[in-house]
């Protein structure tokens, strides 16, 4: 088994301070040290890598292609170097608890901010990373311990081990081009969308809803005929204007549509699961629990895992 490299650590540090600075002795006062000791240990770094890292001159110093290339993954990894430095610290302090959240773009937009100042109020040194997710990584990422919990687009069970909340719902409606003859009705049957090339949320993304969309128009008579799959629901919308088609969309859709855009609701009642919450019902986790209990009391009941 292969073990943690610090002195590997070390020099990435000394190697970005000297990149950055441009010269060993501003990068040697930035790291708290003395230049000799610096200068050594770039040294001992090129040759282990057996790169030259910098070109020295007269005039200063600065990277050689190889360091340059090399240069963004040393940046990310010293980010992550960091990510890992402030959890292990607010953990080891007991100062705060930690949450992995994925969610949906428009569950960033609207669930995810009043859920976390609530949480925040109950635990000020809360320490949040959220994470823009499709519907589909959501499940695999909690298996994974990746994520704590997700926001996302589904209806109906999520899998073994998986518990969800449905959060919000909508009625369908369908998104036209402005100047379409159906645009002049107020409501709008499905089977009136028969010869119409649908955009729709692509199943790779939202496998669920998806499957929901499709099985509700061949319930009204409808067989869809999907022109364009696309990533959000928002992109659905942008595709309407763009005169790619017409969109089944939640009825909220309509005060974000473009002015060339109008969203009529149908004449059936279909409703969609806009936002529900998954977590994982085996790995307990003190926060995902408070989590939970708030939204229960704001929105309603869970549905445990299979």
């Amino acid at each position: 088994m292969s073990t943690i490299d610090f002195r590997l650590i070390r020099q990435s540090w000394m190697f970005l301070a000297v990149a950055e600075e441009k010269h060993f002795g501003r990068a040697a006062l930035r790291l708290g040290m003395s230049q000799p000791p610096l200068t050594e240990q770039i040294k001992v770094l090129e040759h282990s890598l057996k790169l030259r890292l910098f070109e020295r001159s007269r005039r200063g110093t600065r990277l050689s292609a190889a360091g340059a290339a090399i240069l963004p993954a040393v940046r990310q990894f010293a980010g992550q170097v960091e990510h890992l430095e402030r959890v292990v610290r607010e953990v080891a302090a007991g100062q705060s608890g930690v949450l992995h959240v994925g969610a949906i773009t428009s569950a960033m937009l609207e669930t995810v901010p009043p859920l976390l100042n609530a949480l925040r109020r109950g635990h000020p040194h809360l320490t949040v990373f959220v994470r823009e997710i499709d519907s589909a990584e959501a499940v695999p990422a909690l298996l994974a311990g990746e994520l704590d919990m997700a926001f996302v687009r589904l209806d109906g069970e999520a899998g073994p081990g998986i518990a969800t909340l449905p959060l919000t719902e909508d009625r369908l409606a369908v998104a036209l081009p402005r100047e379409h003859p159906l645009a002049a009705m107020t409501r709008i049957r499905l089977q009136s969308l028969a010869n119409e090339p649908l955009v729709m949320s692509s199943r790779q993304v939202s496998p669920a809803y998806f499957d929901m969309l499709t099985a509700a128009c061949r319930a009204h008579g409808l067989m869809p005929r999907v022109l364009h799959e696309v990533r959000s629901v928002a992109s659905q919308v942008a595709y309407v204007g763009c005169g790619q088609g017409v969109a089944l969309v939640p009825s909220s859709m309509k005060k974000l549509a473009p002015e060339n855009v109008v969203v009529r609701p149908l004449r059936e009642k279909v409703m969609v699961v806009t936002a529900a919450l998954a977590w994982s019902a085996e790995r307990a986790h003190p926060l995902v629990d408070a989590a939970v209990a708030w939204l229960k009391r704001r929105y309603g009941t869970a549905r445990p895992g299979a």
